[in-house]
Protein backbone atom coordinates (compact mmCIF):
# COMPACT_ATOMS: atom_id res chain seq x y z
CA UNK A 1 0.00 0.00 0.00
CA UNK A 2 2.77 2.38 0.98
CA UNK A 3 4.75 1.36 -2.09
CA UNK A 4 1.83 2.16 -4.43
CA UNK A 5 1.42 5.54 -2.74
CA UNK A 6 5.06 6.41 -3.32
CA UNK A 7 4.90 5.33 -6.97
CA UNK A 8 1.72 7.30 -7.48
CA UNK A 9 3.27 10.44 -6.02
CA UNK A 10 6.38 9.98 -8.13
CA UNK A 11 4.27 9.74 -11.26
CA UNK A 12 2.40 12.90 -10.30
CA UNK A 13 5.64 14.77 -9.69
CA UNK A 14 7.02 13.72 -13.07
CA UNK A 15 3.79 14.79 -14.74
CA UNK A 16 3.87 18.15 -12.97
CA UNK A 17 7.51 18.66 -13.86
CA UNK A 18 6.84 17.76 -17.48
CA UNK A 19 3.86 20.09 -17.63
CA UNK A 20 5.93 22.89 -16.14
CA UNK A 21 8.67 22.22 -18.67
CA UNK A 22 6.19 22.39 -21.56
CA UNK A 23 4.72 25.65 -20.22
CA UNK A 24 8.22 27.03 -19.88
CA UNK A 25 9.02 26.21 -23.48
CA UNK A 26 5.74 27.76 -24.62
CA UNK A 27 6.39 30.98 -22.73
CA UNK A 28 9.98 31.17 -23.95
CA UNK A 29 8.86 30.46 -27.50
CA UNK A 30 6.19 33.17 -27.31
CA UNK A 31 8.88 35.67 -26.38
CA UNK A 32 10.80 34.95 -29.57
CA UNK A 33 9.87 36.63 -32.90
CA UNK A 34 8.30 34.05 -35.24
CA UNK A 35 9.47 31.30 -32.89
CA UNK A 36 13.12 31.76 -33.92
CA UNK A 37 15.97 32.33 -31.51
CA UNK A 38 17.87 35.48 -32.48
CA UNK A 39 21.27 35.79 -30.91
CA UNK A 40 23.17 39.05 -31.13
CA UNK A 41 26.88 38.80 -30.72
CA UNK A 42 28.18 41.38 -28.29
CA UNK A 43 31.41 42.99 -29.43
CA UNK A 44 33.70 43.31 -26.42
CA UNK A 45 36.45 45.90 -26.42
CA UNK A 46 39.77 44.33 -25.35
CA UNK A 47 41.67 45.81 -22.43
CA UNK A 48 44.94 46.44 -24.25
CA UNK A 49 47.38 49.28 -24.81
CA UNK A 50 46.20 51.23 -27.87
CA UNK A 51 49.82 52.22 -28.55
CA UNK A 52 50.59 48.62 -29.48
CA UNK A 53 49.72 49.13 -33.13
CA UNK A 54 50.30 46.10 -35.31
CA UNK A 55 49.37 47.67 -38.65
CA UNK A 56 49.04 51.20 -40.05
CA UNK A 57 46.48 52.00 -42.78
CA UNK A 58 46.28 55.17 -44.87
CA UNK A 59 42.95 55.50 -46.65
CA UNK A 60 42.57 58.30 -49.17
CA UNK A 61 39.98 59.33 -51.68
CA UNK A 62 41.45 59.42 -55.22
CA UNK A 63 39.07 62.13 -56.46
CA UNK A 64 40.96 62.93 -59.67
CA UNK A 65 40.95 59.32 -60.78
CA UNK A 66 37.27 58.98 -59.91
CA UNK A 67 36.28 62.02 -61.93
CA UNK A 68 38.38 60.98 -64.93
CA UNK A 69 36.84 57.52 -65.14
CA UNK A 70 37.16 53.98 -63.73
CA UNK A 71 40.68 53.07 -62.56
CA UNK A 72 42.15 50.50 -60.24
CA UNK A 73 42.58 53.17 -57.56
CA UNK A 74 38.88 53.99 -57.65
CA UNK A 75 38.09 50.78 -55.76
CA UNK A 76 39.50 52.36 -52.58
CA UNK A 77 36.29 54.35 -52.29
CA UNK A 78 33.37 52.01 -52.85
CA UNK A 79 30.47 54.47 -52.68
CA UNK A 80 29.15 57.51 -50.88
CA UNK A 81 25.87 59.04 -49.85
CA UNK A 82 25.21 62.70 -49.15
CA UNK A 83 22.16 63.99 -47.28
CA UNK A 84 22.01 67.79 -47.41
CA UNK A 85 19.79 69.86 -45.13
CA UNK A 86 18.81 73.41 -46.04
CA UNK A 87 20.53 74.72 -42.90
CA UNK A 88 24.22 74.68 -43.98
CA UNK A 89 24.40 71.10 -42.77
CA UNK A 90 25.01 67.72 -44.40
CA UNK A 91 25.32 64.10 -43.38
CA UNK A 92 28.17 62.35 -45.21
CA UNK A 93 28.29 58.57 -45.48
CA UNK A 94 31.57 57.48 -47.03
CA UNK A 95 32.12 53.78 -47.87
CA UNK A 96 35.77 52.86 -48.53
CA UNK A 97 37.69 49.61 -48.76
CA UNK A 98 40.62 49.00 -46.41
CA UNK A 99 42.71 46.11 -45.18
CA UNK A 100 43.10 45.49 -41.46
CA UNK A 101 45.24 42.99 -39.60
CA UNK A 102 44.28 41.15 -36.44
CA UNK A 103 44.91 43.34 -33.40
CA UNK A 104 45.16 47.13 -33.10
CA UNK A 105 45.30 49.03 -36.41
CA UNK A 106 45.96 52.75 -36.81
CA UNK A 107 43.75 54.06 -39.60
CA UNK A 108 44.47 57.51 -41.07
CA UNK A 109 41.39 58.61 -42.99
CA UNK A 110 41.97 61.64 -45.26
CA UNK A 111 39.86 63.78 -47.59
CA UNK A 112 37.14 64.54 -45.07
CA UNK A 113 35.15 67.77 -45.10
CA UNK A 114 36.94 70.72 -43.50
CA UNK A 115 33.73 71.71 -41.71
CA UNK A 116 33.35 68.30 -40.08
CA UNK A 117 31.86 68.05 -36.60
CA UNK A 118 34.36 65.65 -35.07
CA UNK A 119 31.94 64.73 -32.27
CA UNK A 120 29.50 63.29 -34.82
CA UNK A 121 31.84 60.77 -36.50
CA UNK A 122 30.71 57.14 -36.62
CA UNK A 123 33.02 54.45 -38.07
CA UNK A 124 31.70 50.95 -38.76
CA UNK A 125 33.00 47.79 -40.43
CA UNK A 126 30.38 46.54 -42.90
CA UNK A 127 32.12 43.19 -43.46
CA UNK A 128 33.30 42.02 -40.03
CA UNK A 129 31.15 42.80 -36.99
CA UNK A 130 33.95 42.11 -34.50
CA UNK A 131 35.70 45.34 -35.48
CA UNK A 132 35.54 48.20 -32.98
CA UNK A 133 37.05 51.66 -32.51
CA UNK A 134 39.14 51.99 -29.36
CA UNK A 135 40.24 55.58 -29.87
CA UNK A 136 39.38 58.35 -32.29
CA UNK A 137 40.95 61.73 -33.00
CA UNK A 138 40.60 64.48 -35.58
CA UNK A 139 43.89 66.04 -36.66
CA UNK A 140 43.64 69.42 -38.35
CA UNK A 141 47.06 70.99 -37.71
CA UNK A 142 47.55 71.82 -41.38
CA UNK A 143 50.85 72.79 -42.89
CA UNK A 144 51.64 76.52 -43.36
CA UNK A 145 54.71 78.74 -43.26
CA UNK A 146 53.92 79.88 -39.73
CA UNK A 147 53.34 76.31 -38.55
CA UNK A 148 56.63 75.10 -40.04
CA UNK A 149 58.56 78.02 -38.52
CA UNK A 150 56.97 77.23 -35.15
CA UNK A 151 58.15 73.62 -35.41
CA UNK A 152 61.66 74.72 -36.50
CA UNK A 153 62.45 76.91 -33.49
CA UNK A 154 66.02 76.16 -32.32
CA UNK A 155 66.64 74.24 -35.55
CA UNK A 156 68.65 75.15 -38.62
CA UNK A 157 67.00 76.74 -41.66
CA UNK A 158 68.07 78.67 -44.75
CA UNK A 159 66.52 81.96 -45.90
CA UNK A 160 67.13 84.60 -48.53
CA UNK A 161 66.82 88.37 -48.06
CA UNK A 162 67.22 91.32 -50.43
CA UNK A 163 70.38 93.41 -49.87
CA UNK A 164 69.15 96.56 -51.55
CA UNK A 165 68.00 97.86 -54.90
CA UNK A 166 69.88 96.02 -57.62
CA UNK A 167 72.10 94.18 -55.14
CA UNK A 168 70.27 90.87 -55.38
CA UNK A 169 69.50 88.43 -52.57
CA UNK A 170 71.83 86.97 -49.98
CA UNK A 171 71.45 83.53 -48.44
CA UNK A 172 71.58 83.04 -44.66
CA UNK A 173 71.98 79.77 -42.79
CA UNK A 174 71.49 79.44 -39.07
CA UNK A 175 69.45 78.38 -36.05
CA UNK A 176 65.94 79.91 -35.92
CA UNK A 177 65.52 81.96 -32.71
CA UNK A 178 62.30 83.80 -33.56
CA UNK A 179 59.83 84.48 -36.38
CA UNK A 180 57.09 86.81 -35.07
CA UNK A 181 58.57 90.10 -36.34
CA UNK A 182 60.78 88.83 -39.14
CA UNK A 183 63.31 86.03 -38.80
CA UNK A 184 65.96 85.99 -36.08
CA UNK A 185 68.84 83.62 -36.94
CA UNK A 186 71.89 82.50 -34.99
CA UNK A 187 74.48 82.28 -37.79
CA UNK A 188 78.22 81.55 -37.77
CA UNK A 189 78.81 85.33 -38.01
CA UNK A 190 76.42 86.19 -35.15
CA UNK A 191 72.71 86.98 -34.74
CA UNK A 192 70.97 88.24 -37.88
CA UNK A 193 67.51 89.83 -38.10
CA UNK A 194 65.73 89.55 -41.44
CA UNK A 195 62.71 91.82 -41.82
CA UNK A 196 62.05 91.07 -45.49
CA UNK A 197 62.88 87.50 -46.28
CA UNK A 198 61.94 84.99 -48.99
CA UNK A 199 62.57 81.44 -50.11
CA UNK A 200 62.87 79.87 -46.67
CA UNK A 201 64.24 76.32 -46.96
CA UNK A 202 63.64 73.49 -44.50
CA UNK A 203 65.30 70.11 -44.37
CA UNK A 204 62.00 68.20 -44.06
CA UNK A 205 58.35 68.60 -43.13
CA UNK A 206 58.07 68.60 -39.32
CA UNK A 207 56.28 65.67 -37.75
CA UNK A 208 52.67 66.30 -36.81
CA UNK A 209 51.79 68.67 -39.65
CA UNK A 210 49.23 67.56 -42.23
CA UNK A 211 48.47 68.61 -45.77
CA UNK A 212 44.74 67.95 -45.26
CA UNK A 213 42.40 67.26 -42.30
CA UNK A 214 42.66 63.64 -41.17
CA UNK A 215 40.59 61.33 -38.99
CA UNK A 216 42.69 58.85 -37.01
CA UNK A 217 41.29 55.72 -35.39
CA UNK A 218 42.80 53.00 -33.27
CA UNK A 219 40.75 50.05 -34.55
CA UNK A 220 40.73 46.56 -33.05
CA UNK A 221 39.60 43.51 -34.97
CA UNK A 222 39.83 39.74 -34.66
CA UNK A 223 39.41 39.27 -38.43
CA UNK A 224 42.24 40.13 -40.78
CA UNK A 225 41.53 40.96 -44.40
CA UNK A 226 40.03 43.51 -46.78
CA UNK A 227 36.63 44.96 -45.86
CA UNK A 228 34.13 47.68 -46.67
CA UNK A 229 33.88 50.37 -44.00
CA UNK A 230 31.43 53.22 -43.60
CA UNK A 231 32.29 56.56 -42.05
CA UNK A 232 29.38 58.86 -41.28
CA UNK A 233 29.64 62.41 -39.99
CA UNK A 234 27.94 65.79 -39.99
CA UNK A 235 29.59 68.76 -41.65
CA UNK A 236 28.93 72.39 -42.45
CA UNK A 237 29.76 73.94 -45.80
CA UNK A 238 27.00 72.19 -47.72
CA UNK A 239 23.63 73.77 -48.34
CA UNK A 240 20.77 73.60 -50.79
CA UNK A 241 17.79 75.65 -51.76
CA UNK A 242 14.92 75.37 -54.18
CA UNK A 243 14.54 77.74 -57.12
CA UNK A 244 11.37 77.82 -59.19
CA UNK A 245 10.62 79.26 -62.62
CA UNK A 246 7.08 80.14 -63.70
CA UNK A 247 6.08 81.39 -67.14
CA UNK A 248 2.67 83.07 -67.35
CA UNK A 249 0.50 82.66 -70.46
CA UNK A 250 -0.99 85.53 -72.42
CA UNK A 251 -4.20 85.70 -70.36
CA UNK A 252 -2.40 85.35 -67.00
CA UNK A 253 -4.66 82.45 -66.05
CA UNK A 254 -2.07 79.63 -66.23
CA UNK A 255 1.65 79.13 -65.75
CA UNK A 256 4.24 76.52 -66.59
CA UNK A 257 5.97 75.73 -63.31
CA UNK A 258 9.38 74.09 -62.92
CA UNK A 259 11.56 73.57 -59.87
CA UNK A 260 15.32 73.27 -59.48
CA UNK A 261 17.49 72.32 -56.55
CA UNK A 262 20.65 74.39 -56.14
CA UNK A 263 23.37 72.61 -54.12
CA UNK A 264 26.38 74.63 -52.94
CA UNK A 265 29.46 72.74 -51.78
CA UNK A 266 32.08 74.69 -49.80
CA UNK A 267 32.88 71.80 -47.45
CA UNK A 268 36.51 71.37 -48.50
CA UNK A 269 36.14 68.06 -50.33
CA UNK A 270 34.30 66.53 -53.29
CA UNK A 271 31.71 63.76 -53.40
CA UNK A 272 32.08 61.83 -56.68
CA UNK A 273 29.49 59.32 -57.80
CA UNK A 274 27.37 60.01 -54.75
CA UNK A 275 23.78 59.16 -53.90
CA UNK A 276 22.19 62.52 -53.20
CA UNK A 277 19.36 63.13 -50.74
CA UNK A 278 17.87 66.47 -49.71
CA UNK A 279 15.90 67.13 -46.53
CA UNK A 280 13.32 69.93 -46.52
CA UNK A 281 12.29 71.17 -43.10
CA UNK A 282 13.61 73.01 -40.09
CA UNK A 283 15.69 70.48 -38.15
CA UNK A 284 16.44 71.54 -34.59
CA UNK A 285 20.11 71.55 -33.63
CA UNK A 286 21.81 72.15 -30.30
CA UNK A 287 24.51 74.77 -30.71
CA UNK A 288 27.12 73.00 -28.59
CA UNK A 289 26.65 69.48 -29.91
CA UNK A 290 24.61 68.50 -33.00
CA UNK A 291 22.02 65.77 -32.54
CA UNK A 292 23.94 63.47 -34.80
CA UNK A 293 22.29 60.22 -33.76
CA UNK A 294 18.79 61.44 -34.67
CA UNK A 295 19.88 62.94 -37.98
CA UNK A 296 21.77 59.76 -38.87
CA UNK A 297 18.88 57.43 -38.03
CA UNK A 298 16.41 59.50 -40.05
CA UNK A 299 18.64 60.06 -43.08
CA UNK A 300 19.64 56.44 -43.72
CA UNK A 301 16.18 55.60 -45.04
CA UNK A 302 15.78 55.28 -48.82
CA UNK A 303 13.67 57.62 -50.93
CA UNK A 304 10.60 56.56 -52.91
CA UNK A 305 10.57 56.37 -56.69
CA UNK A 306 8.75 59.11 -58.59
CA UNK A 307 8.43 60.35 -62.17
CA UNK A 308 10.56 63.40 -61.32
CA UNK A 309 14.32 63.15 -60.90
CA UNK A 310 13.79 63.39 -57.15
CA UNK A 311 11.52 60.93 -55.36
CA UNK A 312 9.87 62.23 -52.18
CA UNK A 313 8.92 60.63 -48.89
CA UNK A 314 7.97 61.76 -45.42
CA UNK A 315 10.91 61.73 -43.03
CA UNK A 316 9.91 62.21 -39.37
CA UNK A 317 8.32 65.70 -39.59
CA UNK A 318 10.24 66.67 -42.74
CA UNK A 319 10.40 65.63 -46.39
CA UNK A 320 13.23 63.67 -47.98
CA UNK A 321 14.01 64.10 -51.69
CA UNK A 322 16.15 61.35 -53.23
CA UNK A 323 17.80 61.77 -56.63
CA UNK A 324 17.08 58.64 -58.70
CA UNK A 325 20.63 58.54 -60.09
CA UNK A 326 24.13 59.16 -58.81
CA UNK A 327 25.88 62.48 -59.37
CA UNK A 328 29.17 64.29 -58.74
CA UNK A 329 29.28 67.14 -56.21
CA UNK A 330 32.65 68.85 -56.56
CA UNK A 331 34.21 71.10 -53.94
CA UNK A 332 33.63 74.85 -54.45
CA UNK A 333 30.80 74.11 -56.88
CA UNK A 334 27.19 75.18 -57.27
CA UNK A 335 25.09 72.60 -59.08
CA UNK A 336 21.46 72.69 -60.20
CA UNK A 337 19.35 69.56 -60.66
CA UNK A 338 15.78 69.46 -61.94
CA UNK A 339 13.23 68.89 -59.17
CA UNK A 340 9.83 68.96 -60.94
CA UNK A 341 8.01 70.09 -64.07
CA UNK A 342 4.35 71.11 -64.33
CA UNK A 343 3.47 72.46 -67.81
CA UNK A 344 -0.03 73.81 -67.10
CA UNK A 345 -0.99 75.12 -63.66
CA UNK A 346 -4.13 77.28 -63.40
CA UNK A 347 -3.55 80.60 -61.62
CA UNK A 348 -5.60 83.62 -60.64
CA UNK A 349 -4.23 87.14 -60.98
CA UNK A 350 -5.34 89.35 -58.14
CA UNK A 351 -5.03 93.06 -57.31
CA UNK A 352 -4.68 93.71 -53.58
CA UNK A 353 -4.79 97.02 -51.74
CA UNK A 354 -3.49 96.62 -48.20
CA UNK A 355 -2.49 100.02 -46.80
CA UNK A 356 -2.05 98.84 -43.20
CA UNK A 357 -0.12 95.74 -44.13
CA UNK A 358 2.63 95.87 -41.53
CA UNK A 359 1.32 98.18 -38.84
CA UNK A 360 -2.05 99.19 -37.41
CA UNK A 361 -2.90 102.89 -37.59
CA UNK A 362 -5.08 104.31 -34.85
CA UNK A 363 -5.73 107.53 -36.73
CA UNK A 364 -5.88 106.35 -40.33
CA UNK A 365 -2.59 108.08 -41.09
CA UNK A 366 -1.35 105.63 -43.73
CA UNK A 367 -1.17 107.25 -47.17
CA UNK A 368 0.08 104.33 -49.31
CA UNK A 369 -1.48 104.20 -52.76
CA UNK A 370 0.22 101.03 -54.02
CA UNK A 371 -1.96 98.20 -55.32
CA UNK A 372 -0.14 94.87 -55.34
CA UNK A 373 -0.26 92.36 -58.19
CA UNK A 374 -0.41 88.73 -57.02
CA UNK A 375 -0.71 85.29 -58.59
CA UNK A 376 -2.57 82.60 -56.64
CA UNK A 377 -2.62 78.86 -57.27
CA UNK A 378 -3.09 75.61 -55.39
CA UNK A 379 -0.45 72.92 -54.87
CA UNK A 380 -2.72 70.03 -55.78
CA UNK A 381 -2.72 67.17 -58.28
CA UNK A 382 -5.92 68.55 -59.80
CA UNK A 383 -4.01 71.75 -60.64
CA UNK A 384 -1.04 69.87 -62.10
CA UNK A 385 1.21 69.85 -59.03
CA UNK A 386 0.48 68.00 -55.78
CA UNK A 387 4.05 67.45 -54.51
CA UNK A 388 5.68 68.84 -51.34
CA UNK A 389 7.49 72.04 -52.34
CA UNK A 390 10.63 73.03 -50.40
CA UNK A 391 11.02 76.67 -49.48
CA UNK A 392 12.70 78.77 -52.12
CA UNK A 393 12.33 81.61 -54.63
CA UNK A 394 9.79 81.66 -57.46
CA UNK A 395 10.77 83.80 -60.45
CA UNK A 396 7.99 84.62 -62.90
CA UNK A 397 8.39 85.44 -66.61
CA UNK A 398 6.04 86.33 -69.46
CA UNK A 399 6.47 86.67 -73.21
CA UNK A 400 6.21 90.16 -74.72
CA UNK A 401 4.64 91.04 -78.09
CA UNK A 402 7.84 89.91 -79.81
CA UNK A 403 7.61 86.49 -78.22
CA UNK A 404 10.58 87.13 -75.91
CA UNK A 405 10.52 86.21 -72.22
CA UNK A 406 10.58 89.12 -69.80
CA UNK A 407 11.00 89.01 -66.03
CA UNK A 408 7.87 90.26 -64.23
CA UNK A 409 8.63 89.58 -60.55
CA UNK A 410 9.65 87.08 -57.91
CA UNK A 411 8.62 86.02 -54.42
CA UNK A 412 9.77 83.53 -51.80
CA UNK A 413 7.67 80.61 -50.60
CA UNK A 414 7.95 78.61 -47.39
CA UNK A 415 7.82 74.80 -47.22
CA UNK A 416 4.47 74.04 -48.84
CA UNK A 417 2.66 70.75 -48.38
CA UNK A 418 0.15 69.20 -50.75
CA UNK A 419 -3.20 70.99 -51.18
CA UNK A 420 -1.84 74.25 -49.74
CA UNK A 421 -2.42 77.59 -51.48
CA UNK A 422 0.45 79.70 -52.81
CA UNK A 423 0.25 83.46 -53.08
CA UNK A 424 3.02 85.20 -55.04
CA UNK A 425 3.59 88.95 -54.75
CA UNK A 426 5.10 90.10 -58.06
CA UNK A 427 5.07 93.90 -57.73
CA UNK A 428 2.80 96.94 -57.77
CA UNK A 429 0.28 97.76 -60.49
CA UNK A 430 1.20 100.75 -62.65
CA UNK A 431 -2.32 101.77 -63.78
CA UNK A 432 -4.28 101.04 -60.58
CA UNK A 433 -4.03 103.04 -57.35
CA UNK A 434 -5.92 103.25 -54.09
CA UNK A 435 -6.23 105.94 -51.44
CA UNK A 436 -7.58 105.55 -47.93
CA UNK A 437 -8.76 108.66 -46.05
CA UNK A 438 -10.17 108.98 -42.54
CA UNK A 439 -13.30 111.15 -42.82
CA UNK A 440 -14.13 111.50 -39.13
CA UNK A 441 -13.45 110.20 -35.61
CA UNK A 442 -15.79 110.61 -32.62
CA UNK A 443 -15.71 109.61 -28.97
CA UNK A 444 -19.29 108.47 -28.56
CA UNK A 445 -19.01 107.56 -24.89
CA UNK A 446 -16.43 106.25 -22.48
CA UNK A 447 -14.84 103.23 -24.10
CA UNK A 448 -16.65 103.70 -27.44
CA UNK A 449 -15.10 105.39 -30.48
CA UNK A 450 -16.48 105.72 -34.01
CA UNK A 451 -14.33 106.20 -37.13
CA UNK A 452 -15.46 106.78 -40.72
CA UNK A 453 -13.28 106.02 -43.77
CA UNK A 454 -13.38 106.47 -47.52
CA UNK A 455 -11.26 104.45 -49.96
CA UNK A 456 -10.97 105.57 -53.58
CA UNK A 457 -9.65 103.37 -56.40
CA UNK A 458 -8.59 104.66 -59.79
CA UNK A 459 -8.13 102.43 -62.85
CA UNK A 460 -6.40 103.68 -66.01
CA UNK A 461 -6.65 100.34 -67.80
CA UNK A 462 -8.86 99.74 -70.84
CA UNK A 463 -10.63 96.97 -68.94
CA UNK A 464 -12.50 96.77 -65.64
CA UNK A 465 -10.71 95.15 -62.69
CA UNK A 466 -11.55 93.77 -59.26
CA UNK A 467 -9.46 95.00 -56.34
CA UNK A 468 -9.35 93.22 -52.98
CA UNK A 469 -9.15 95.81 -50.21
CA UNK A 470 -7.76 94.23 -47.04
CA UNK A 471 -8.49 96.38 -44.01
CA UNK A 472 -6.64 95.62 -40.77
CA UNK A 473 -8.50 96.54 -37.60
CA UNK A 474 -7.62 96.28 -33.92
CA UNK A 475 -9.19 95.59 -30.56
CA UNK A 476 -12.93 94.95 -30.25
CA UNK A 477 -14.37 96.32 -33.47
CA UNK A 478 -17.49 96.16 -35.59
CA UNK A 479 -18.35 97.70 -38.97
CA UNK A 480 -21.70 99.38 -38.41
CA UNK A 481 -22.18 100.80 -41.90
CA UNK A 482 -20.64 100.03 -45.29
CA UNK A 483 -21.32 101.01 -48.90
CA UNK A 484 -20.76 97.42 -49.99
CA UNK A 485 -20.46 93.90 -48.62
CA UNK A 486 -17.34 92.67 -46.87
CA UNK A 487 -16.05 89.42 -45.37
CA UNK A 488 -14.65 89.21 -41.84
CA UNK A 489 -11.54 87.08 -42.37
CA UNK A 490 -10.29 87.17 -38.77
CA UNK A 491 -10.40 89.19 -35.58
CA UNK A 492 -8.09 91.74 -37.22
CA UNK A 493 -9.06 91.70 -40.90
CA UNK A 494 -12.03 92.56 -43.12
CA UNK A 495 -11.89 92.10 -46.92
CA UNK A 496 -13.82 94.13 -49.54
CA UNK A 497 -13.98 93.13 -53.22
CA UNK A 498 -14.33 96.34 -55.23
CA UNK A 499 -15.29 96.53 -58.93
CA UNK A 500 -13.40 99.37 -60.61
CA UNK A 501 -14.54 100.31 -64.16
CA UNK A 502 -12.18 100.81 -67.10
CA UNK A 503 -10.75 104.34 -67.17
CA UNK A 504 -12.78 105.09 -64.05
CA UNK A 505 -12.99 105.27 -60.27
CA UNK A 506 -14.78 103.45 -57.46
CA UNK A 507 -15.33 104.38 -53.82
CA UNK A 508 -15.91 102.40 -50.64
CA UNK A 509 -17.13 104.06 -47.45
CA UNK A 510 -17.50 102.35 -44.09
CA UNK A 511 -17.86 103.15 -40.40
CA UNK A 512 -16.05 101.26 -37.64
CA UNK A 513 -16.85 101.32 -33.94
CA UNK A 514 -14.16 100.38 -31.40
CA UNK A 515 -15.14 99.40 -27.89
CA UNK A 516 -12.80 99.09 -24.91
CA UNK A 517 -13.76 97.47 -21.59
CA UNK A 518 -11.32 99.20 -19.25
Amino acid sequence: MEKNYVVKNAVQLVAIAGFALVIGFLIFGAMLPDGNVVQEKTVKRPSINVSEVSYRVAVGKPETALFEGPTTQASIKASSELTVYNQNLALVKDVRKMRLEKGVNEVRFTDVASGIDATSVRFSDLTFKDTGVLEQSYQYDLVSTQKILEKYLDKEIMAQAQQGQGAGAKEYKGKLLGYNDGLVLQTADGIVTLKDYSNVSFQELPEGLLTKPTLVWKVYTESAGERDTETAYLTSGLDWRADYVAVANEKDDAISFSGWTTITNNSGTSYPDTKLKLVAGDVHRVQESPRYAEAYDYAVKSGAAAPQQFGTQALFEYYLYTLDRRTDIRNNETKQISLLEAPQVPVKKEYVYEPNKHVYYYNGGDTSKKVEVRLNFKNSEAQGLGVPLPKGTVRVYKKDSDGQLQFIGEDSIDHTKKEDDLDLFLGNAFDITGEKVQVSMQEISKGLRREEYKVTFENQKDEAVKVKFKEHLYGSWSITKSSQEYEKKSSTEADFIVDVPAKGKAEVTYTVEYRSYY
